[in-house]
C-alpha cells in the first residue's frame, strides 16, 4: 500500500508537456539573426587574421647605426673634420724568449700592472746552470796558466839552476886536468890512444852540458816570451766570452718586462716549450711570445682619413676624442703621426691621434671618433651643425637624398636631408635627425612605413 503511494506522488511530478505550445521557450527571430551575424562577423574577423599571417609580407631585415649629431654649444671651436677609428697602443710589445726552453712558473694574469724589470716568466734551467759553471772553470784555469807565465821562474827555481851549472862548471874543470895529466901520459906512451880519447871526449861532454845549463839559467831569469803571455792572454779572453755567454743564456731564463705596464694577453702555460727560433702554430708546439704587454697610459687613435678630407689636416692639429662605449666622456688629443704613404686599395691616409690624458675607461680596439679643431687663430667659420650618417644610410628618392630612421613601433620612417659635407665616415646631412637609428642596410624597394626587424635582434 505504501508503495502505490510514493509511485502516485512520483507521477504527480512530472511535467505534462502535451498542453506546450510550438513557440514557447524559443528566442524570438531577430534574437537569432543577431546571434547568427555576431558568429559570423568573428569567423570572419578569424579568417581575416589568419589569411593576413599566411599571405602578408616578412617585416624586411635591416641593420642600423646611430647617427652621431655635430654642432651647438658642446663643440669646441671650429670641426674640420670628424673621422671614426681604432684606438691603438701606442707602443706593443711581444715579450719573447731568448732561449729555448719548458715554462717552469708564470707569475702574471691578463690585465696585471707591471712594473719594468719585474719577472714575468721563468724557464727551468739546470742545463744552462751547468753550462755557465764549466765556463767559468776553463775561465780561472786560463787565468792561472797566465798567471804563471807572468810571474816567471821563482827563486828557488832560479838558485838550483845557479847550482846546476856551477857543479857542471866544477865538473868540467875537473876532467879537464884529468884530460891535461892523460894527454902528458901519453905522450910519455903509459896510457893508450883511447884512453887519451875518452878523457877527451868526457871533457867536451862537461862543455856542453854546462853551457845548456848557463841557458837555462838565463831564461829563467828572463821569462817566458812576449809571444807566448799574449797566447795565454787571448786563450784567457775567450773563455771570459764563453763564460759571459753562458751567464747571459742562463740569466735569460728570467724573463722580465722590458717597460712598465699592463699584461693583455699571456701566451704560455708552465710546462710548454717556449722558443727564441721556430714557433708553432698547432696546439702544444712550441711558443715564440710568452706575453704581450702595453703602456696603456700611451694610447691613440689610428685613423684612416679619405684622400678627399687629407687636405683639411695638418701635423700638430688637436682634436677632440670620444668613444662608443662612453659617449657622454671626452679626450683631448693630437695628431702626432701622419702615414708618409697612402694606401691605394682604400684610397685614404693613416693619421695617429695621441690622446694626451687616457684613463681607465679607455682600452685599445675600442671604436673611437676624432673631430678635428680648426685654429683658434683661424677666421674659419664653424662647421655647420646636423648628423654625420655612413654613406650606405644614404638613399635617392624622386631626385631627393632621404634616410630611413626606425621608429618606436619598429617601422621605416623616411626622412629627407640635405648633404652638408663630406666625411670620411659617411656624411653630415642637415634634417631631422637627432641621434636616432638610421637603416644602413636595407632592402632597394623599402617603402616609408613598412615594417622592419633589426638583424641580430630577437622579434
Amino acid at each position: 500500500m505504501a508503495l502505490d503511494t510514493k509511485h502516485e506522488d512520483l507521477q504527480s511530478l512530472r511535467i505534462d508537456r502535451s498542453h506546450r505550445n510550438d513557440s514557447e521557450g524559443e528566442p524570438p527571430t531577430w534574437a537569432r539573426r543577431y546571434i547568427l551575424g555576431g558568429i559570423a562577423v568573428v569567423v570572419f574577423l578569424g579568417l581575416a587574421a589568419i589569411g593576413y599571417r599566411l599571405f602578408a609580407p616578412a617585416p624586411a631585415e635591416v641593420e642600423v647605426v646611430r647617427a652621431a649629431t655635430e654642432g651647438g654649444s658642446n663643440d669646441v671651436g671650429g670641426i674640420v673634420l670628424s673621422a671614426g677609428g681604432y684606438i691603438v697602443a701606442h707602443h706593443k710589445i711581444s715579450v719573447n724568449s731568448k732561449v729555448t726552453g719548458r715554462v717552469k712558473w708564470v707569475g702574471v694574469e691578463k690585465g696585471d700592472k707591471v712594473k719594468e724589470g719585474q719577472v714575468l716568466v721563468r724557464l727551468e734551467d739546470d742545463e744552462f746552470r751547468a753550462q755557465y759553471l764549466q765556463a767559468q772553470g776553463t775561465v780561472e784555469n786560463a787565468k792561472a796558466y797566465l798567471q804563471e807565465l807572468q810571474n816567471g821562474s821563482r827563486p828557488e827555481e832560479m838558485q838550483q839552476a845557479q847550482h846546476n851549472m856551477e857543479e857542471a862548471r866544477a865538473t868540467a874543470a875537473n876532467d879537464k886536468i884529468t884530460l891535461d895529466r892523460t894527454r902528458e901520459l901519453y905522450a910519455q906512451g903509459v896510457v893508450s890512444k883511447q884512453a887519451l880519447d875518452d878523457a877527451t871526449a868526457k871533457y867536451e861532454a862537461d862543455q856542453h852540458r854546462m853551457n845548456s845549463l848557463q841557458q837555462s839559467l838565463a831564461l829563467s831569469k828572463i821569462g817566458p816570451r812576449a809571444e807566448e803571455i799574449a797566447r795565454a792572454k787571448g786563450a784567457l779572453m775567450q773563455a771570459e766570452g764563453a763564460a759571459a755567454f753562458a751567464k747571459s743564456q742562463l740569466e735569460a731564463t728570467t724573463i722580465r718586462a722590458p717597460v712598465t705596464g699592463t699584461i693583455l694577453e699571456r701566451r704560455v702555460e708552465k710546462g710548454e716549450l717556449a722558443t727564441s727560433q721556430f714557433a708553432s702554430t698547432a696546439e702544444g708546439g712550441p711558443q715564440g711570445s710568452v706575453v704581450a704587454l702595453a703602456d696603456l697610459n700611451d694610447l691613440q687613435v689610428e685613423l684612416d682619413i679619405a684622400q678627399g678630407d687629407f687636405s683639411r689636416l695638418k701635423p700638430h692639429q688637436r682634436g677632440i676624442v670620444t668613444v662608443d662605449a662612453f659617449s657622454d666622456l671626452k679626450w683631448e688629443g693630437v695628431i702626432a703621426e701622419m702615414s708618409p704613404e697612402a694606401n691605394r686599395q682604400k684610397a685614404t691616409v693613416q693619421v695617429k691621434v695621441q690622446i694626451e690624458k687616457p684613463d681607465e675607461h679607455l682600452r685599445p680596439d675600442m671604436n673611437a671618433t676624432v673631430k678635428f679643431l680648426a685654429d683658434e687663430n683661424k677666421s674659419a667659420s664653424k662647421e655647420p651643425a646636423g648628423a654625420v650618417v655612413p654613406s650606405s644610410a644614404l638613399r635617392d628618392r624622386d631626385g631627393k637624398k632621404v634616410v630611413f630612421i626606425v621608429s618606436s613601433d619598429g617601422k621605416a620612417v623616411m626622412k629627407t636631408v640635405r648633404v652638408l659635407q663630406q666625411r670620411s665616415n659617411g656624411y653630415l646631412v642637415d634634417g631631422p635627425i637627432n641621434g636616432e637609428n638610421v637603416i644602413t642596410s636595407a632592402p632597394e624597394n623599402l617603402k616609408d612605413g613598412q615594417s622592419i626587424k633589426i638583424k641580430g635582434q630577437s622579434s
